[in-house]
């Protein structure tokens, strides 16, 4: 049998962008809930959701890494450097080739996909998309930019 081990917490969250953060919301009750800011509601009955707050991608990633990577890629990123900061891992000491990544996602970039469409609806007709459309979108590449960021095979 082979064992799996956690050894580092990471997090991004309605109510915390780092487990320091999300812990002492959970302690002092801190709901998630709040107003929709990400789109307009005006045609929807629900008003509020829990969406992540106050994640700013610009004092995290560099200009290129933001272009090329939608958000929930960048949420992946984020939370995965924090586990890796937390479990103090040296990947240089350890054997990449047995090392995987698991992330799980119910659905890749959606805001990429909405922002696309959104620009061709609101264009001239012609079909012209991001190259970044296609990979900011598959819900595998946040399991696959980790892997490559640190080197694992």
């Amino acid at each position: 049998m082979k064992r799996v081990v956690i050894t580092g917490l990471g997090a991004v969250t309605p109510i915390g962008n780092s487990v320091q953060e999300y812990w002492n919301s959970l302690i002092n009750g801190v709901s998630g809930a709040a107003p929709i800011t990400r789109f307009d509601t005006t045609h929807f009955k629900t008003k509020f959701a829990c969406e992540v707050k106050n994640f700013d991608a610009q004092h995290i990633f560099e200009k290129n890494e933001i272009r090329k990577y939608d958000l929930f890629t960048q949420y992946a990123l984020h939370a995965t450097d924090e586990a890796i900061k937390n479990a103090n891992i040296n990947f240089e000491n350890l054997n990449k080739n047995r090392i995987g990544v698991i992330w799980g996602c119910g659905d890749g970039g959606i805001s990429t996909f909405e922002e696309q469409f959104g620009e061709y609806k609101l264009g001239n007709g012609s079909p012209r998309f991001s190259p970044f459309f296609i990979p900011k979108r598959i819900v595998n590449i946040a399991s696959g930019v980790i892997s490559i960021k640190y080197g694992l095979r």
